[in-house]
């Protein structure tokens, strides 16, 4: 480094961060697509994600400021690897959440710093606009696609995953350390932990199927009742999707033309007001609850499980202390685990859930103690 090399900003480097990780994601979800449109769509991304670098660190080091071009973060490679074992609708979802907020924070530091805008800052998401207007050469099946990738999977599973673990983890956790705080860490904790760990889970699992399953009945409860008003009166329906295609900007003339052509067809015309007149994404009716419900049963387990472990074998304040640093590191790990959605340093993430978790803990604890002193009184 020369003498004259000014240390970046971690605005800067955590900028420039962003955009190796999307241009990494972007190449590695098109060499994963099996379609040869969206793959070249997802290169042409990834390659104006390449072109921001660019500009970015020669901006930077005109300035004098010594920059270096980061590797695929932490983040990012475990994004891949997640898309890899999983498919990676998840990471489509992840990356086309955040293209909009990446733009507006790129507009703002060029606006703070009167840099001149060229245009080039809103790529993606210009490309992204004309896909799902169905300006280019992609097929509207291969949108349906794309758009059912970010829909259905979209992270709800990963998130559910997290969410689910450290709830287990940091209620049992609680339970545990008040029934030790009472005891000492002596009789009840481990049937108190393993009670807690069971009736948690069983109401998570219920809680879960009871939720799928209602959703997936009232949505096939709308879904037999548009398929009645077709059966019945295909003239309104065929009204309400001219009403649809002319509220995308599709001119009048053309859109009853299309109207009157989808309601021929009378699946594909239900298939369209299901979408577009209810909001239903007929692929979320696919799901099993049962699979929820264990699915929910199982990682509320994993995380309240930690607390317990060490009564197997021990007692007293060894087993109290022991218990805490196996929940302290259950939590970094969630922590961690959440910048996959947020974005944040796994640190700072990891440390705030630490934190946050030993808090309610110590609370829990201290209210025991009170309550087991006072028992004995």
């Amino acid at each position: 480094m020369a003498a004259t090399d000014i240390l970046p900003d971690k605005k800067y480097t955590a900028s420039l961060q962003t955009e190796v990780d999307a241009a990494f994601l972007y190449e590695r979800i098109a060499a994963a697509e099996e379609v040869p449109a969206i793959a070249s769509m997802f290169r042409e991304l990834g390659a104006i994600e390449h072109e921001h670098v660019t500009k970015m660190e020669a901006g930077l080091r005109s300035k004098g400021i010594a920059i270096a071009l980061p590797p695929p973060s932490w983040r990012a490679r475990m994004l891949d690897r997640i898309g890899k074992v999983f498919g990676y609708g998840y990471v489509i979802g992840v990356l086309l959440d955040t293209e909009k907020s990446i733009t507006n924070a790129q507009l703002t530091q060029k606006e703070k710093s009167h840099i001149p805008i060229s245009g080039d800052e809103a790529n993606h998401v210009k490309i992204l606009q004309t896909l799902l207007n169905n300006k280019s050469k992609v097929t509207g099946e291969h949108l349906s696609r794309i758009e059912g990738k970010h829909r259905t999977i979209g992270g709800n599973a990963l998130r559910a995953a997290v969410l689910g673990a450290n709830d287990g983890l940091v209620s049992n956790m609680s339970l545990v350390m008040g029934v030790a705080g009472a005891t000492e860490g002596q009789s009840g904790v481990l049937l108190a932990g393993m009670a807690g760990l069971l009736a948690g889970a069983l109401s998570m699992a219920l809680g879960e199927w009871i939720s799928v399953k209602s959703s997936q009945e009232l949505y096939e409860r709308q879904m037999a009742l548009e398929m009645l008003e077709i059966e019945t009166n295909p003239e309104g329906e065929k009204r309400e999707l001219a009403l649809i295609y002319m509220a995308k900007g599709i001119p009048e003339a053309q859109a009853h033309q299309m109207a009157d052509a989808a309601i021929q067809d009378t699946e594909h015309a239900h298939e369209i007001l299901v979408k577009e007149e209810l909001g239903i994404n007929a692929e979320e009716l696919k799901g099993s609850a049962w699979e929820a419900a264990i699915a929910s049963f199982i990682l509320f387990a994993i995380g309240a499980i930690l607390p317990v472990i060490p009564f197997f074998y021990t007692s007293g304040y060894a087993a109290i202390f022991q218990s805490l640093g196996f929940s302290a590191a259950g939590l970094f790990v969630i922590g961690a685990a959440i910048t996959l959605f947020t974005g944040k340093s796994i640190w700072f993430s990891g440390f705030r859930q630490v934190l946050f978790g030993l808090a309610a803990a110590a609370i829990t604890f201290g209210i025991g103690k009170l309550l087991g002193v006072s028992i004995a009184g």
